[in-house]
């Protein structure tokens, strides 16, 4: 049993009309992140948040998963392949392709979380400061992502899986930012291999053995066939 641990970033979600923080024009670019994408921002103006992770809602729902989410989603099936996928990304796009096991470090769009009582749920399409949490009845509700100066999710979980992998695979990732573009330093010391998938090299490309180059929706399939002919 080969054991695979594949991370993927904005990269991978940004040919099914999802943005990365790098593009011109997109949705990350009309906001001041400090304002929409910390704590404190949040304790700020919670209605200015809340608009900003409506409209990326919004956007997900209008998205669709690609070739390079569905191969990922048949080699999570493949015989002899223990898949573990990661990924920075808060969409649900993997899911919607199938992949029967996604780890959300950054969490996700589509759940709420109290930030009373740390309650989470589904969470509505249009959220706002007024909303009680089921549980404790607090309008404390705030999105299910981890934002600037948070601790991302299920980290222990993810080293774990890293100390043990066979291979360890980077997939529309930037490389910069931590603590997930250290993940090919842990696979690497743990004696994994490690290849990039990505539009262009990224910031640590010299970290990978190997790297291969182009859209996600083309690059990745052609690797799940030659690594599980699937």
């Amino acid at each position: 049993m080969k054991r695979v641990v594949i991370l993927t970033g904005a990269g991978i979600s940004a040919e099914s009309g999802l943005g990365t923080f790098r593009d011109v024009g997109g949705l990350w670019t009309q906001y001041d992140l400090e304002e929409v994408a910390t704590p404190e921002g949040f304790a700020r103006n919670p209605k200015k948040v809340h608009d900003f992770y409506n409209a990326r809602r919004a956007n997900c729902a209008g998205a669709r998963p690609h070739a390079g989410h569905a191969a990922l989603a048949r080699l999570a099936r493949a015989p002899k392949i223990a898949l573990t996928l990661v990924t920075q990304n808060v969409d649900d796009l993997h899911e919607r392709a199938g992949s029967p096991e996604v780890i959300h470090m950054h969490g996700q769009l589509d759940h709420a979380l109290c930030g009373a009582c740390g309650h989470r749920w589904e969470a509505a399409p249009v959220m706002t400061p007024d909303d009680l949490c089921p549980a404790c009845q607090h309008p404390a509700t705030r999105p299910d992502v981890v934002w600037f100066g948070e601790m991302p999710y299920h980290m222990e979980m993810i080293f774990d899986r890293l100390a043990g992998a066979d291979l360890f695979v980077a997939i529309g990732t930037s490389g910069s930012v931590y603590p997930a573009a250290g993940f090919v330093d842990a696979a690497r010391d743990a004696g994994a291999e490690t290849l990039e998938l990505n539009l262009g090299p990224s910031d640590n490309r010299r970290a990978f053995a190997t790297g291969r180059y182009g859209p996600a929706s083309e690059i990745v399939p052609l690797w799940v066939a030659d690594l599980a002919g699937v």
